[in-house]
């Protein structure tokens, strides 16, 4: 339940910030251009809070945090006394008008930017793109890929996570295209391949990207070796002694801490003893332990700790847990680079779904929002900045869309008239907002519909 509070918490902090920014700019930019502005809302339905500025404006905080508006004097909306027609926003020239709406997502453009340097100045952790051995016959084996190579450019750009190399790959993917990458050894050798795109099935699912061309994310290794017997549990009733390393359970082999976990789960039944082989000072013992059921988890257990780490083993592990960060100037140009890497993969990926060649399945509506804000909250500041930083680039591009009802419609309209010289008629500007109510009421059921999907499988 924790879960849930904390994520609804998170998305109305993260929507509410984007949402005041967002509208923030409408008001900005009117203020200036010499329109009154009646009212600045965040939120939608019952207002909760409500206060009269010194400058006649009314600003409110509404019950619904989905949204927020900016109304502003408007003769086609209200009759305006002849002295007030000059700060009317129809009275102003369509340039004029046209930098008024832009300016909300263009605010948005910005806080994206400003949230990406601040994420660089901070610091946030990511994974290096480094892959364990690929299975035999997949896209992967067949590039060439080996233990522990880590893709460091993807078609001749650099990357430096996972997540950028996920993304650059993404649209060879969907094109079913090959990809040229750069792999870099374990031990700093570098060499060039190609993924084999193409090679992809119809029926590939755009999130397991890295699971159908083979790609495992490799991380390093403890041994099956105990480090910690504890008292009066299964394994030391057994005779479990610090320094076995375990050979493997049930005849199921064991190579590593992680398999040893594995096994255990694949063979633990409530009450029934597991036979154990284990090498002790150069020689082997069998031992008998019976695992029983953790009380806070869905686990079976036979109560020992794993060696520590070795130095080579931690610094391994924090290569491929690296904190990205730079110094102010340098965080500057990252911020463009990030937001420019963003920019033209969610454009990729909006036009493939526009042709079918992506699926529509990708998108994500309010439920995964706020899973991503709460996962992202705790993930720390570096992790929740990129959050809000990806979140308010996203509405940014959604506003500029020319769907009727939204910023980009009323530029659409704006740009119709400043080309031919006079307003687009009433009768379309109506039919239009049924065209965009009906088109953001498929893209709101669609996305929901998206979210359960998520929260069943």
């Amino acid at each position: 339940m924790s879960e849930f509070f904390g994520s609804v918490w998170w998305f109305i902090v993260a929507l509410g910030l984007l949402v005041t920014f967002h509208e923030f700019g409408h008001f900005w930019v009117a203020r200036r251009a010499g329109v009154r502005v009646l009212r600045f809302s965040v939120g939608f339905g019952k207002p909760l809070l409500r206060r009269v500025g010194k400058d006649g404006t009314e600003y409110t905080l509404a019950a619904i945090p989905l949204g927020g508006y900016v109304k502003m004097l408007d003769e086609r909306e209200v009759d305006v006394p002849p002295a007030q027609r000059h700060e009317a926003f129809n009275s102003k020239p369509v340039g004029t008008r046209m930098a008024i709406v832009a300016a909300g997502p263009v605010f948005n453009l910005v806080f994206a930017l400003v949230a990406f340097w601040c994420m660089y100045m901070v610091g946030v952790p990511e994974l290096r793109a480094v892959f364990s051995e690929p299975a035999a016959g997949t896209i992967a084996e067949k590039a060439g890929v080996r233990e522990a190579d880590m893709i460091t450019e993807v078609d001749g750009d650099s990357v430096e996570t996972l997540t950028q190399a996920s993304i650059a790959m993404l649209p060879f993917a969907i094109d079913r295209e090959p990809v040229a990458i750069t792999l870099e050894s374990a031990g700093g050798a570098v060499r060039s391949t190609s993924l084999a795109m193409d090679e992809l099935g119809r029926d590939f699912e755009e999130e397991k990207m890295l699971e159908a061309l083979g790609l495992e994310l490799w991380t390093p290794q403890l041994p099956a070796t105990v480090g910690v017997v504890r008292p009066d549990e299964p394994a030391a009733r057994a005779g479990f002694e610090a320094g076995d390393t375990i050979v493997d359970i049930e005849g199921t082999p064991v190579t590593s801490w992680t398999d040893l976990g594995q096994v255990i789960q694949q063979h633990a039944v409530e009450g029934k003893a597991l036979s154990f082989t284990v090498m002790r000072q150069g020689s082997e013992h069998s031992l008998s332990a019976t695992p029983i059921a953790h009380p806070d988890r869905d686990i079976f257990y036979v109560g020992i700790e794993p060696v520590d780490p070795s130095e080579d083993q931690i610094a391994t592990w924090r290569k491929m847990r690296p904190v990205i960060s730079y110094g102010p100037v340098e965080s500057i140009s990252g911020s463009f680079r990030e937001t420019w890497r963003m920019t033209t993969a969610t454009f990729g990926l909006i036009k493939r779904m526009l042709t079918g060649d992506a699926s529509l399945k990708n998108l994500s509506g309010p439920i995964s929002i706020a899973q991503f804000a709460n996962d992202s909250a705790q993930g720390g500041v570096g992790r929740f900045l990129f959050f809000l930083g990806l979140l308010s680039l996203s509405l940014a591009i959604l506003n500029f869309l020319p769907i009727p009802l939204l910023d980009g419609g009323h530029l659409l309209y704006f740009l119709v008239e400043w080309i031919k010289g006079s307003p687009v008629s009433e009768s379309v500007q109506i039919a239009g907002q049924y065209v965009g109510l009906a088109a953001l009421a498929a893209l709101i059921s669609l996305t929901f519909y998206n979210d359960i999907l998520r929260l069943l499988s």
